[in-house]
């Protein structure tokens, strides 16, 4: 059969089952021809590695032992594809599943459908629990995750043991280490990228080591409590303008210029995922990972990251698609895109084979914090438009002009008034 796969490739910016059946999804794939349509995000940085061969060597497989089913896939670019899957359920023309960074502003409009009417009991139970909230509106899941990371502090060891280091567990620990390590010429003691390509996610870090994070303990909105402004003050005064940070502003340093210099031996220390131990490891880096400090000793949370999977309602075909995600998220096709890509399994049985598979050695100390792990707040319909908005405005907080405060304040009332509208 004729499968369809476009790709623009882009750097990343973010599983079988049958039995008992849920709802109307699952099991047979009923008969007649039908044509399924997935639009899915590129996690390959080069032609190489494209998702694209991922997606056409499990469509190829499921089409044989599947007749009368075509999977049509359109990959794109991170940069592209949640953009275009807007574009195309605003002109009426919405894919049957899309696998995008966010899914509850389509669940809010009622355009998903509920996880508990596509995929067996075996599939939806066999989720990481954590993620499985996370992808859930009102108690209801809509979204399925599709990939997951945790962060870690990564460190660069021959600066750490040339300096006589020992790795940070809190706050002054980290400030102290930054110290030396400027002190001995270090380029980047520690690399602080709040510049616009992923202000968030290095924020949440610092807000989640700082005690609190983007919501309060009911799910609103939180950005200026008490604690996450001290958070950015401490940051501003002990890091930035002591000159900790680097030659390059906060505001102006992008996540991928911070990895790039990591790997050039150039920064001491950096929050990281897991593939930027692949880059490191190319470039002969040695480097050692600890959880990210907190306050007075090890930070009590770290940041988990999850991509999701959604099906819309548009075109029916409810069984079909449960079918098909039934076997996307069979253990082998759940490890072979995590292996690819150096991320973590979303179901449990996954993670169990990669905890105990001695080559996958190196993910351990990212799986074993994904449990405890809190995720950006996915759930509100407004995450999106404040996400962005956090990646324009965070960089001002440490700025030499900057107000901690008066940002945080600024983010929160805009955060809170897109909910309102949301």
């Amino acid at each position: 059969m004729q499968r369809r796969v476009t790709g623009l490739i882009a750097v990343v910016s973010a599983l079988g089952m049958t039995a008992v059946l849920g709802g109307c999804g699952g099991g047979s794939a009923g008969s007649g021809n039908v044509t399924l349509r997935l639009v899915a995000a590129d996690y390959g940085d080069s032609k190489a590695n494209s998702s694209q061969k991922y997606w056409d060597k499990l469509t190829k497989a499921y089409e044989a032992e599947h007749p009368g089913i075509e999977i049509e896939v359109d990959v794109y670019s991170w940069n592209d594809v949640d953009a275009k899957v807007k574009k195309m359920v605003a002109e009426g023309d919405a894919p049957d599943m899309a696998q995008i960074g966010a899914y509850a502003d389509y669940a809010a409009k009622g355009q998903l459908y509920k996880v508990e009417e596509l995929l067996s009991i075996d599939t939806q139970s066999d989720f990481v629990s954590r993620l499985s909230e996370a992808g859930e509106v009102d108690r209801t899941q809509y979204g399925m995750p599709f990939a997951s990371s945790t962060r870690l502090l990564f460190y660069n060891k021959k600066l750490f043991s040339d300096a006589g280091l020992t790795p940070p567990e809190s706050w002054s620990d980290l400030a102290a280490d930054a110290k030396v390590l400027k002190s001995r010429g270090v380029k980047y003691p520690y690399a602080l990228p709040l510049g616009p390509e992923e202000a968030q996610a290095e924020t949440m870090m610092w807000l989640l080591s700082g005690g609190e994070g983007y919501t309060d303990a009911v799910g609103s909105y939180g950005i200026d409590s008490e604690q996450n402004i001290d958070t950015f003050t401490w940051l501003k005064e002990e890091l930035v303008e002591k000159g900790l940070t680097g030659p390059v502003a906060p505001a102006k340093l992008n996540r991928a210029q911070a990895f790039a210099a990591f790997t050039r031996g150039e920064v001491g220390m950096l929050n990281g995922h897991p593939t930027l131990m692949k880059a490191a490891e190319a470039k002969g880096v040695k480097f050692g990972m600890v959880p990210m400090p907190g306050v007075n000793g090890r930070s009590k949370a770290t940041m988990g990251v999850a991509d999701w999977m959604m099906a819309f309602k548009k075109n029916g075909h409810a069984e079909q698609i449960g079918d098909f995600l039934d076997y996307v998220y069979s253990d082998k096709n759940v490890l072979d895109f995590s292996h690819e890509y150096d991320l973590l399994p979303v179901t449990t049985s996954a993670s169990d084979a990669m905890a105990a598979d001695k080559d996958d050695a190196h993910l351990l100390e990212f799986l074993e914090e994904l449990p405890n792990a809190e995720l950006y707040p996915v759930a509100q319909t407004s995450w999106a438009s404040v996400s962005a908005d956090i990646k324009k405005q965070i960089g001002k907080a440490v700025s030499p002009e900057g107000n901690p405060a008066a940002i945080l304040g600024q983010l929160q009332r805009s955060a809170a008034a897109r909910e309102n509208a949301s």
